[in-house]
């Protein structure tokens, strides 16, 4: 598994993404196998979405889903080399953005990331969907 400190070279030509933690750049040695995550939401095991209106609480159990698939790759977060969040509304998100940014600070993970604003989402009452590519 990659961790951070022995495998990723961070490039950043400016410091204002730091609190995102993201990194603008990371040059890793080629990964001998790719894990390609769906974009993940909150939703319930029945696909019913969950925490309709919280924003927070809808980040962080898309991210525990995330986790729970990387956990079954036997990856983590710091094994994440793209991040791409949608959000149907962009300040909120970052408002909430600690419940993303405390699991990322668990693993010393900073990946490459892009927070991109959109109309609407798959199901009815989700405002954030997150999609990963991670490696090993």
């Amino acid at each position: 598994m990659n961790t951070p400190t022995d495998t990723i070279v961070a490039i950043n030509p400016t410091t204002w993404n730091a609190p995102f933690r993201f990194d603008h750049a990371q040059l890793r040695p080629a990964p001998s196998q790719v894990l390609s995550i769906a974009g993940q939401a909150s939703v319930a095991d029945d696909g019913t979405v969950v925490h309709e209106g919280d924003v927070a609480a809808q980040l962080s159990l898309a991210v525990h889903h995330i986790e729970e698939i990387l956990a079954s790759a036997q990856m983590t977060l710091a094994d994440v080399f793209m991040m791409t969040i949608y959000t149907t509304d962009v300040a909120a998100t970052l408002a909430a953005y600690e419940a993303l940014t405390e699991r990322l600070d668990v693993h010393g993970a900073t990946p490459p990331a892009a927070l991109v604003g959109v109309t609407a989402l798959a199901l009815p009452g989700l405002a954030v969907e997150i999609a990963v590519q991670a490696g090993r």
